[in-house]
């Protein structure tokens, strides 16, 4: 559907104004734009109206030219107003608005017929998942035509582009259930998936998104080109539910790891990592002590070195400062750059407390592993805390990380034990580790 798909293609007006400073020159809103689809777009320029210093007037003359071509037309006459401070319409929208309102009229008449057949329970029951056949027996007994399905489509993606995104999602549905039309049937998930999103129905929005990514997958792999350009859409439109769905938050990390989607953002997309980093870290709570979360952050410091000619930012430079160059004044200077920028985010916005507190378990952390007797002065002043403070946040780091670590108050110090494995131990280690690489490659000459 027209209106679903990410055509935009950098045809859209940009935004021009961002909060000023580090968030200003960290602005990711011209790099997402050309892989959102237009009314993925409005909610980005609300959240920029709403910044503090930004200028209302191109906000809303902004606004206007992204949503003209629509059928919003109440909303666009009321943004013209605005920008030309006027209380009279135009007769053009007066105009458009009464040609919407018959076109609507004039569909809803149209699809009755079928709309009412697929809401009876006796009808749908003789549904099976053979869609052709589905549609002999709808033609042969209640007369549906392809036609009428093709009408659901359009209805559809009409109400899609009136802004009534509920109703479109259930009419695109609707048509997938009974069309043949595989490339229209890909366009009517494109265009589910932004209605559920705009609807912030979440759990619906994460089944729209394995749907599309099996469609991928299995649809265009004998086009990897495609493939390249659907899965940089997916990953754009992904990020809505991403940090507004806390169970999201596993299942879009995980896929974004995956092969086909880092070699995707690697390619054609890398300041997602902004985004993939802000995850890793505050799921650092749910997940520090499992295989997994070692092996996505492993994973992520990986990308970020690799990428760092490409695409940096604070948030990156911040992972890079801590776990490539372990330069932890540059960490903490970093990590005061990243709060400003993902306060300034869309996406991170409410996920920049989170990033702080978790990032500053990591500073500390990596701090007490490599030293043995810390100075609570000097670290409360990496963590941005002053001395009680950072009193206390020692004490519940040394606790909940079960580290080995003694408080001087006296001394305002603390001492780490770092016992070292004996040589028996580390010969036992290594035995191991050339135990299982022994076995992996017999097991691959053995193929």
């Amino acid at each position: 559907m027209t209106d679903s798909l990410p055509i935009l293609n950098g045809n859209t007006p940009q935004a021009q104004n961002m909060p000023e400073g580090i968030s200003e020159k960290h602005d990711l809103l011209p790099r997402l734009i050309p892989h959102l689809d237009r009314h993925l777009i409005f909610p980005l320029l609300e959240f920029l109206s709403s910044q503090e210093g930004d200028d209302a007037g191109e906000t809303t003359q902004t606004k206007y030219e992204l949503l003209k071509q629509t059928n919003m037309t109440d909303y666009v006459a009321s943004l013209w107003q605005d920008i030309n401070d006027s209380d009279d319409v135009p007769e053009e929208f007066v105009k458009k608005r009464e040609e919407v309102l018959q076109r609507l009229s004039l569909f809803t008449e149209e699809t009755s017929q079928i709309d009412e057949l697929l809401g009876d329970d006796s009808v749908v029951s003789n549904l099976r998942s053979d869609k052709v056949a589905n549609l002999k027996f709808l033609e042969q007994q209640h007369g549906v035509t392809i036609a009428m399905v093709d009408m659901l489509y359009d209805f559809g993606r009409f109400q899609y582009s009136c802004g009534s995104y509920a109703n479109a999602a259930h009419l695109l549905d609707q048509f997938r259930i009974l069309s043949t039309d595989n490339e229209k049937a890909a366009s009517a998930t494109w265009g589910k998936l932004a209605s559920d999103i705009l609807t912030t129905s979440w759990e619906v929005v994460m089944e729209e998104v394995n749907k599309v990514k099996e469609s991928i997958d299995t649809k265009l792999f004998n086009n990897p080109l495609a493939q390249l350009q659907h899965r940089t859409w997916l990953i754009h439109w992904a990020l809505f539910p991403f940090f507004n769905y806390d169970p999201a938050r596993d299942i879009i990390t995980e896929m974004f790891f995956s092969a086909p989607f880092i070699n995707t953002i690697q390619t054609n997309c890398p300041w997602i990592l902004r985004y993939l980093a802000a995850a890793v870290i505050t799921n650092r709570s749910r997940t520090r002590n499992t295989g997994q979360y070692q092996k996505q952050l492993k994973d992520l410091v990986r990308v970020v070195r690799q990428e760092g000619y490409e695409y940096n930012d604070p948030v990156t430079d911040f992972v890079k400062a801590l776990h490539v160059d372990f330069d932890f004044e540059e960490a903490q200077k970093k990590l005061g750059e990243a709060e400003e920028v993902l306060k300034g985010d869309f996406f991170l916005s409410s996920a920049a407390e989170a990033f702080v507190e978790a990032a500053r378990h990591l500073i500390s952390e990596s701090y007490c592993k490599i030293h043995q007797r810390i100075d609570i002065k000097d670290l409360s002043a990496r963590l941005g805390l002053n001395q009680d403070e950072g009193e206390k946040w020692i004490v519940n780091l040394i606790r909940d990380t079960r580290m080995d670590g003694k408080l001087d108050y006296q001394e305002g110090t603390v001492l780490m034990n770092h016992p070292a494995n004996s040589v028996y131990q580390q010969v036992i280690e290594r035995t191991k580790g050339s135990f299982f690489r022994t076995s992996v490659l017999s097991a691959a000459v053995a193929k």
